[in-house]
This record gives C-alpha cells, structure tokens and sequence, in this order.
C-alpha cells in the first residue's frame, strides 16, 4: 500500500508525475499530457491565478465560464462554512427538504423574468448542466406522454451546440467528435445548422436576412421529421464551447414563430449565458422570446461549488404536478444544502454589485469597443462579442474569408502563445474567444486585449517563420 502523499511537500514535476499516473482528465489526450505534464493551478484572486511556478495568468475564461464573481470572494466561502456546520448534506427523496434549497427555488422563480405571461414558478435542481439537460430529454418525453401525444418523442438541435457531456447531453450536442466516441446521438434526437453568419452566409447576404434563413432551417426539419412527432427545440442564447456564435437579431423572434406554430416545447441552455454573462440574469430575456425550459449551471455559484437545474414553466409545470403522479426522476445531489447556500450567496452578491447591470451598460459596450480594434490584425477575420463573452476568428485570407488549413492547428497555436504570456484565452478550431469574470474593470479589459494582440503578433510571427503566412 502507497504511503498517504502530502501536497505541501511536492514539486511541480512530482505533482506532473502523480497526475499523468492516476488522474483521468476531461476532453485530453492523456497520452499527449503525460508527455508533456499538466500545468498546476495553485491559488486564484479577482480575475487572476498563479501556477505552481508563481506564474500570474488573466484568466479571460472565468475558469471554464463559471467565476462570474470572480475568485476570492470571501462570502461565498463562509456561506459554504456556515451550511456545512449547520447541516452538510440531506437528500431531497422521502418527501423531505432542506431551507437553502427552498430558499434558493424562490429566489430563482423571483429572478426570472415572466414574457408575455408564461412564467417559471418550478426548479428541479440536479449538479451539472449535462444532468440538467439529462432532465430536459426525461420532461419533455414525460409531458407529451402526459398530454396523450407519445409519438412527440424528437428534439431538435443544432450542429457543433454544445449541451453537456452524459448520454443524452451529448447526443442533444451537435459536436461530432463527441458522438463518434460512443455511437452517439441516442435515437430521435437530430440536428439543423448553427446561425453562423461569417461562415455559412451566401454572398451579399445581410445578417438579417441570414438569420432569418437560419431559423427556418428549423421548420424545414420540423416538417421532414413530421410535426407530430416532434417535441422540442434545444438551443444556447449564444453557443458557448462552439466558438461564441452570436445569432443575427432577426433568429430568435423568427425561431419563436416556428415553435409556435408547431406547438412544440422551447429549451433555453443558459448554461453559460444565465447569472449576468450577457447582461441580464437570464439571456432569454435579451433576445425576448419565451422558453418553457431553462437550464442553469455554472455561474449559479460563481463555480465555487457544483450545481445546476432547470427553470420549469408553467406550462410543462402544471401538466407533470397535475397529471403526473410520481415523476421517476432525480440525483443524489439534487437541492444540495451547501450548494444551494452557495447559490443564495453568490446571487446576492451579483445584485448587490449590480453585476449584470455593469456588463450591460458599461463593461460590456467597452469590451465590445476594444474587442473592435483587433480587427485590423492580419490574422483577425472576424472579432465580435455580446455582453461578456468574446470570439475572433483566425484566418489565412481576411477578404475571402479563407480559413487555415486544419492540421495547421492555428488556434491552439495561438492558445499556447497566450498561455506563454499570461493568458487563458481558448481555442475552438481557429476561433479564439473569451468569457472573463463580470468583475473585470476597463483597465483590465486594456490588459487583457494587450495580451491578446502579443499573442496574435506571435502566432503570426510563428506562421511566417514557417513560411505559412505572407510577410507584407
């Protein structure tokens, strides 16, 4: 039996060493990382974390869109503290329940905001967004049993959406690497296009009509699956891990339309877009149209602890309360105490920092500003944001819109020069983006967009060098 290891007494490398032999990472070539060794995070503060080198690093990903608060925030410790010493876990079966967890329950019902009278008095909490995604495909099925339509079984989503990593998550996600690994997606989930306008406009095409165009790619599979069978529609407000794809204004009204017309159920991912990251609580209402599921995770606690869950309207609510006995459905971890304590705590320190406000008026129109003048680098394509998150798009020719060829593997260069210099910025192919912490100020906005274009001046000097990009 190996002897108990104490952290405080290991290296950088024996800490590299001990994780390449034991610890299974997300998303890696454990083969590639073992290789090379994994970069040890050990503290964070503000916007900031250091590595086991005491390297300081702006974290322009608020850890993986989770620290919208930003680190360090001593409440959401304490109310962590509190909860576990007063009552650390109890589960949510055998008809019990917990104060945080109801307390937390009103308080979202009282965030969200009501459209056109369709509102969210329900929350059925689960850890993740892939659990909660996960409860999205079980009540969409169980509420079309429930009003005598079975056969409503399909949900539709998109190309390259990313909705959680379990079975059912990643079948409802459109990456296709995803689903080769698995015989991935599970039956009578299918996918339309994403609403991205620099790459899939046609010539002389206006946004708007584009995304007029790409919503309606929706009602044409609508009518191929056959409308009767069709329950859902997923999407993300902006799709996140796809690359920051920000839909043309005309998509979601005209999106609303179709789902109306069909009568079929609207889910809301807000995963990442909820808690302030567009500037509001929840991006449904930024784009104004009415979900009937939303689902939360993530910035709910700032990431200071796990949970997630769905915003449950009205309209599924009361059909699963009065039509549907005992829904067989639920986690361990479902209204967990501490999570929930965490959760009260973080909201009320968003709203007392005015947090979304902040991004909407001021933080964001001037990422937005300074996000605009990377345009003019050889490299950038494309740079826009909407409220606090970010992408631009790397290409080989920025008037023919030319991408790099893929084995270049362009963005994850640029990746590595923005790691080497003191950034998280993320690769998504040859699509840089950012989510930074909402506390970010204006002069950290300039520090970071500093950061980026050195990482944009290395990248190309790297291209050139290897005689892979036109020296003008």
């Amino acid at each position: 039996m190996n002897a108990p290891v104490d952290p405080k007494t290991l290296s950088t490398t024996e800490l590299q060493s001990l994780d390449s032999a034991h610890f299974l990472h997300p998303f890696t070539d454990h083969k590639g990382l073992a290789a090379k060794g994994a970069r040890v995070i050990t503290r964070a503060d503000d916007i900031y974390v250091w590595d086991s080198e005491g390297k300081k690093i702006l974290d322009a990903m608020s850890g993986l869109w989770c620290v919208n608060a930003g680190y360090g925030r001593q409440e959401l410790a304490d109310a962590a503290h509190a909860q576990m010493m007063k009552l650390p876990f109890y589960n949510s079966f055998f008809q019990t329940t917990n104060e945080p967890a109801v307390r937390l329950a009103a308080r979202l019902a009282e965030l969200a905001p009501a459209v056109d009278g369709r509102r969210f008095q329900h929350v059925f909490f689960s850890s993740s967004g892939s659990e909660s995604n996960d409860t999205n495909v079980r009540m969409v099925r169980r509420y079309w049993d429930l009003m005598g339509q079975p056969q409503r079984k399909v949900i539709i989503s998109r190309h390259n959406a990313y909705h959680g990593s379990t079975m059912a998550g990643a079948s409802l996600g459109g990456m296709s690497g995803m689903h080769a690994q698995g015989d991935l997606p599970i039956p009578n989930i299918t996918h339309i296009q994403q609403p991205y306008y620099y790459e899939l406009a046609e010539a002389g095409e206006s946004p708007e009509a584009f995304g007029l165009r790409a919503a309606r790619w929706l009602e044409e599979k609508i009518l191929e699956v056959g409308p009767d069978k069709v329950a859902a529609f997923i999407a993300e407000p902006v799709q996140g891990a796809g690359g920051v794809i920000i839909p043309p204004d005309t998509y979601w009204p005209e999106i609303q339309r179709i789902v109306d017309q069909y009568g079929i159920l609207l889910i809301s991912d807000e995963v990442i877009c909820a808690f302030g990251r567009l500037g509001h609580w929840f991006a449904y209402e930024k784009f104004a149209y009415k979900p009937d599921l939303v689902t939360f995770a993530k910035a709910v606690t700032s990431g200071y602890i796990p949970l997630g869950g769905v915003l449950v309207g009205d309209r599924v609510a009361q059909v699963l309360i009065d039509k549907g006995g005992e829904f067989n459905h639920g986690y361990t971890y479902s209204g967990h105490p501490v999570a929930c304590a965490v959760a009260l705590a973080n909201i009320d320190l968003m709203a007392r920092e005015n947090l979304p406000g902040r991004v909407r008026d001021d933080v964001g129109p001037y990422l937005a500003q300074t996000f605009e003048t990377l345009k003019d680098h050889p490299l950038v394509g494309d740079a826009e944001t909407c409220g606090f998150v970010g992408g631009l798009v790397l290409v080989q020719d920025k008037v023919t819109r030319q991408p790099f060829p893929e084995d270049w593997a362009v963005g994850m260069m640029c990746r590595a020069h923005c790691f080497g210099n003191g950034l998280i910025m993320r690769a998504v192919g040859d699509r840089m983006i950012i989510a930074p912490p909402l506390t970010m100020t204006r002069e950290q906005i300039d520090e970071m967009a500093v950061l980026i274009r050195k990482a944009l001046d290395l990248t190309l000097q790297e291209l050139q060098s290897r005689g892979k990009f036109p020296i003008r």
